[in-house]
């Protein structure tokens, strides 16, 4: 078995290195295998070390970037074997007329015409195109070697095999759609990825944009919390929802954050917070509305996420809401799709499931911790009276052909929510399974119930955005619907 230190060593995110070891003035040095990220103002680009690699003095100045190298490594100046040249390119950056006042990184860079979009400068070039697909590469080996890892942690099972070769014809038949949902996360213009939120492993977040942003009324903006079994959750598998939301001028946020074995479920619900927090900080800067963020999840992501929210009322009323990063009622709304919420009554029909007992019980910390992330049961605590105010609308989405969480979990924490005088509303939709609402809908293209229904919670009291959303096209079909019903049938979720 590894031993957690192992794990944490072995599954940090990659990131783009350089090893030149070129001296440069003022004692800077890149040392070999540095972590780096960018700064793009006024069309000049400037490198400088990551926060958390071993930097031995950094650029006069300079904060960590918000982008990491994951993207734009082309925009950084080829390194020169001539150190004369790396030393006058150096005394260009220090002798340049001085920057303009930043708001953010994504507002500071070159200014870019087509439709208005607001992003980093991108250079539609075979290098880039090299890069990106390096990055691909990167994190596709980053989610392989997690999968191992937890393989080797979990040992042999029955049903955890079976649930593998469900788990590997159901990707198969959902290829199609996959291979073009991931082409445009990795080659969108208006997808920005793994921006750094936090100084923890994966602590990062995808940025998607509105594809035309024509003026500078400031955007809804919704952050979402993906699932994955609280095991293999990545901000990846937002991908589908980030680009139907952003069609209908939604900025949209996916939080990445550790899984176990990598971290337990308190590390994730931390992980979450400071993403949260990040984005409160920051949203005007990126033509987000300060006043409409929507916190979202699926799965186990709208577990945890419901534990942040929750967890961080409570927090106000003990602490004051002046020692936070962000408060539970600058939310708009919660929106929260197939999840569980009460833990002691998943523990066995999980391991009925195949994620077993022992293994349930290590994420969440224990047995005695089951209650402390239960958000059902911390609502219905007698402490918890003075933060119910603080909770915003929350909107329970779940179908009733859910075999991975039963629907009747949704349909308890609505009760309990209302029944301390929380706003809910429960919404449930008939055979729909665990992945119908998230995946295979969205693919099919056309009319999208649970699509609809969230902006309308998103739209709320805007009519021009309902307007819009009527006239928006429908989603295109990704797959021909024998694939889809095959998947359906083999899913093992």
């Amino acid at each position: 078995m590894l031993s957690s230190e192992d794990v944490f060593r072995n599954t940090v995110l990659p990131s783009r290195v350089i090893s030149t070891g070129v001296n440069l003035p003022d004692g800077v040095h890149w040392a070999h295998g540095l972590a780096c990220h960018i700064h793009e103002i006024n069309g000049t680009s400037e490198v400088e070390v990551d926060a958390a690699s071993k930097m031995q003095k950094p650029l006069p100045g300079k904060g960590v970037s918000s982008r990491s190298t994951g993207r734009g490594l082309n925009d950084i100046p080829r390194l020169q074997s001539d150190s004369a040249a790396e030393i006058n390119r150096h005394q260009h950056w220090q002798h340049r007329p001085p920057p303009r006042p930043r708001k953010w990184l994504l507002r500071t860079v070159s200014d870019i015409s087509q439709g208005g979009m607001v992003g980093p400068h991108r250079q539609h070039s075979l290098q880039e195109f090299q890069n990106d697909i390096h990055h691909a590469a990167t994190e596709t080996y980053l989610i392989t070697r997690l999968a191992l890892t937890l393989l080797r942690y979990l040992g042999v099972g029955t049903r955890w095999l079976r649930r593998l070769a469900q788990l590997y014809l159901y990707a198969l038949f959902l290829s199609p759609g996959f291979i073009q949902v991931g082409f445009d996360y990795y080659f969108s213009k208006n997808i920005h990825r793994s921006i750094v939120y936090g100084d923890q492993p994966r602590n990062r977040l995808d940025l998607y944009m509105p594809p035309y942003c024509g003026d500078d009324t400031p955007k809804p903006v919704v952050i979402f919390v993906t699932g994955g079994a609280w095991i293999i959750g990545y901000k990846g598998w937002g991908s589908l929802l980030g680009q139907q939301l952003s069609d209908h001028d939604i900025i949209v946020i996916c939080l990445d954050y550790r899984n176990f074995p990598q971290g337990s479920v308190g590390d994730m619900v931390t992980d979450i917070s400071t993403g949260i927090g990040y984005v409160f900080q920051n949203i005007t800067q990126f033509g987000g509305d300060p006043n409409r963020v929507f916190l979202a999840g699926q799965s186990a992501g709208s577990h945890l996420a419901a534990c942040a929210m929750v967890k961080q009322a409570q927090k106000e009323v003990l602490d004051g809401p002046s020692n936070l990063s962000w408060s539970s009622c600058q939310l708009q709304g919660f929106i929260a799709i197939s999840g569980g919420y009460n833990l002691p009554k998943l523990v066995d029909h999980f391991n009925e499931r195949g994620l077993y007992r022992s293994i349930f019980l290590s994420v969440m910390e224990g047995e005695e911790s089951l209650p402390l992330f239960s958000p059902e049961l911390l609502v219905l605590s007698p402490s918890f009276r003075e933060s119910v105010p603080l909770l915003p609308p929350i909107a329970l989405f779940h179908g009733t052909a859910d075999c991975s969480i039963l629907c009747e979990a949704s349909v308890a924490f609505g009760n309990a929510l209302r029944s301390v005088g929380a706003k809910a509303t429960t919404t449930l939709y008939a055979q729909k399974t665990h992945t119908d609402l998230f995946l295979q809908d969205p693919l099919r293209g056309g009319p999208d119930k649970l699509l609809d229904d969230i902006l309308a919670v998103v739209h709320e009291g805007d009519e021009k955005a309902k307007t819009g959303d009527a006239m928006t096209m429908k989603g295109r079909r990704f797959l021909p619907e024998i694939l889809l019903q095959l998947a359906r049938r083999i899913s093992p979720f």
